[in-house]
């Protein structure tokens, strides 16, 4: 026997459609409350750092011993601020100098043609291997080898001769021997800057007929500089410390003119403060210029 039908809901008095009913439902859990992790540990680290920060900062600043009144007279001084030029002027000009050289040396690394695919890399071999000390003292000493250069035919005779040390004085050495070093070091910057932009991005251009000058240079290094900048920022402020090393040939950087001063009024510690907090500054100002740049050709990697 087939089962009965629900019978329909009566119909109100007024004629009206009978309200639905309403279906009640179990009131859900509450979510459960989360608490954080208390990271006791991290707190009580941090708090045994700041104190011995604040401890070392103690020290340094009511320590007599570093005369920071002697460390004011000096610090902007014409002798400081000279050789604080000096400094800027070679670090600027070592690095112009030593990326021109290092490009062209990571493009013939690169290159299919052996010869220059080898001595490009016995160049990056010999003074990657060699200290740069060495070679300041080297060439200051270069007259030994060669007392005279002179320019003529090759294996012929000779127009033009001038001695060596008439041609190369401390500065000059300083600029060819950290030049050549940076070089070197460059090179391989600009190469993994190279070879970090896509092989596709060289085939594209190749197939709209640019030459291989017009590619590298508006294809390839737009892209590859995302790449060279930071380490080549690293390098320009290795660079601007490592001109330091010249004061051993008397150049007269900024180390140079704070030791020609502490030899005459044996106040060694402060005048090397006054040469370290420039360093600093100026390392500041520099690492500052590099975030900007990284942000400005790293603008196309933000924006995808």
């Amino acid at each position: 026997m087939p089962p009965t039908p629900p019978a329909a809901p009566a119909p109100s008095p007024t004629g009206e459609a009978p309200a639905a009913p309403v279906l009640t439902k179990e009131a859900e859990p509450a979510p459960p409350r989360v608490v954080p992790v208390r990271r006791t540990g991290q707190w009580a680290a941090a708090a045994v750092v700041l104190l011995l920060l604040a401890m070392a900062v103690n020290s340094v600043v009511r320590n007599e011993a570093f005369q920071w009144g002697v460390v004011a007279e000096y610090f902007t001084t014409p002798a400081v601020l000279r050789g604080l030029g000096l400094t800027l002027w070679l670090t600027a000009l070592v690095m112009a100098l030593g990326f021109v050289l290092g490009t062209l040396l990571a493009v013939a690394r690169m290159s299919a043609n052996p010869v220059l695919k080898s001595v490009s890399w016995g160049y990056i071999w010999f003074f990657r291997s060699t200290p740069v000390l060495v070679q300041l003292l080297f060439w200051i000493n270069i007259g030994a080898l060669y007392p005279q250069l002179g320019l003529g035919i090759p294996f012929g005779p000779e127009f033009l001769t001038v001695k060596t040390v008439n041609l190369l004085g401390p500065l000059t050495v300083a600029l060819i021997g950290l030049t050549l070093h940076e070089a070197a070091y460059a090179a391989e910057v600009v190469r993994g800057g190279l070879l970090s932009v896509d092989r596709g991005q060289t085939e594209a251009a190749q197939s709209l007929g640019l030459g291989r000058w017009r590619r590298l240079r508006r294809i390839v290094l737009p892209q590859a500089m995302r790449a060279i900048v930071p380490p080549a920022g690293n390098m320009l402020i290795g660079t601007l410390k490592g001109t330091s090393i010249v004061s051993v040939i008397a150049v007269q950087d900024l180390l140079h003119s704070v030791q020609l001063v502490y030899h005459r009024t044996y106040q060694v510690i402060p005048l090397l403060l006054v040469a370290t907090l420039w360093y600093a500054l100026v390392t500041t100002v520099l690492t500052a210029g590099q975030h900007y740049v990284e942000r400005y050709y790293g603008r196309s990697e933000r924006d995808r």
